[in-house]
C-alpha cells in the first residue's frame, strides 16, 4: 500500500507521515527532505539556487545518509529548498528516487508538496493536510525557538504565504489538492490527534468506506 501525504501544512506533516509509518508497519519518506539535501549542497558549494546545471548535478548525486543532517530542518535551507523545487529538471531527476522508494515492500508513506499529483497518482490512500497559515507560523516559530533558533512569528508567517503562492504557481508540478485526495485540516488538532485522524482516513479506504 502506498500513501500519499500533500498540503501545504508543513509544520508537523512529517511527524504525521512518520507516525503513520510506523502503525501500519511501512517505510517513510518524507521527501521534502531531499530537495532540503539539494538546495544544502548548492548553499555549500556557494552556487545560485536558480543554478540548473549545479542544481541537477547536485539531485543526480543526492546521498540519502545525509537526510538526517539538523541543519536541514532550519528555516534557511527550507526556503532555499522551495526555490530549487521550482527546477522542472531538478524534479525530474528526483522523481524516479522517490517513485522507487514507494514501490518497494512491504509499504510506504510518503509526504511532500506532490505526492498525490505527480510521484504516486495512484497511491492507495491520498490525504491533502491543510491548517490555517497563522496557526503554521506559530507553530514553525516554536519549533525553530525550540532548537535554538531565532525565530520571528510575523516574518515566519510571511515566508509560509510566500513559499505557498509560489508552490501553487511554479511550473513543475504545483501544490494542489488530488481529485480524490481525503482532507484533514489539522488546524485545532495537535499531533496525537492528527495522527487519529489520519489513521481513520487510511482505516476507512482500507475497508472500502
Amino acid at each position: 500500500m502506498i500513501i500519499a501525504i500533500d498540503g501545504p501544512a508543513a509544520s508537523g506533516k512529517g511527524t504525521l507521515g512518520k507516525r503513520l509509518a510506523h502503525h501500519y508497519g511501512y517505510r517513510h519518506l518524507d521527501t521534502g527532505v531531499i530537495y532540503r539535501a539539494v538546495a544544502q549542497a548548492l548553499l555549500e558549494i556557494g552556487a545560485e539556487l536558480t543554478d540548473e546545471a549545479a542544481a541537477v548535478a547536485v539531485a543526480m548525486e543526492i546521498d540519502p545518509e545525509k537526510f538526517g543532517n539538523p541543519i536541514l530542518k532550519t528555516q534557511m535551507v527550507g526556503d532555499a529548498a522551495s526555490v530549487v523545487s521550482a527546477i522542472p529538471k531538478v524534479r525530474e531527476v528526483l522523481v524516479n528516487f522517490q517513485r522507487q522508494f514507494a514501490a518497494d515492500p512491504p509499504g510506504a508513506v510518503l509526504d511532500g508538496r506532490d505526492i498525490g499529483t505527480v510521484i504516486c497518482p495512484d497511491a492507495d490512500v491520498k490525504i491533502f493536510v491543510v491548517a490555517d497559515p497563522v496557526v503554521r507560523a506559530r507553530r514553525r516559530t516554536l519549533e525553530a525557538r525550540a532548537r535554538g533558533e531565532a525565530a520571528d512569528e510575523a516574518l515566519v508567517l510571511a515566508d509560509i504565504l510566500k513559499r505557498d503562492e509560489r508552490d501553487k504557481n511554479r511550473a513543475a508540478a504545483p501544490l494542489r489538492q488530488a481529485d480524490d485526495a481525503h482532507v484533514l485540516d489539522n488546524s485545532e488538532l495537535d499531533i496525537e490527534a492528527g495522527v487519529r485522524a489520519a489513521i481513520a482516513i487510511v482505516d476507512a479506504v482500507r475497508a472500502g468506506r
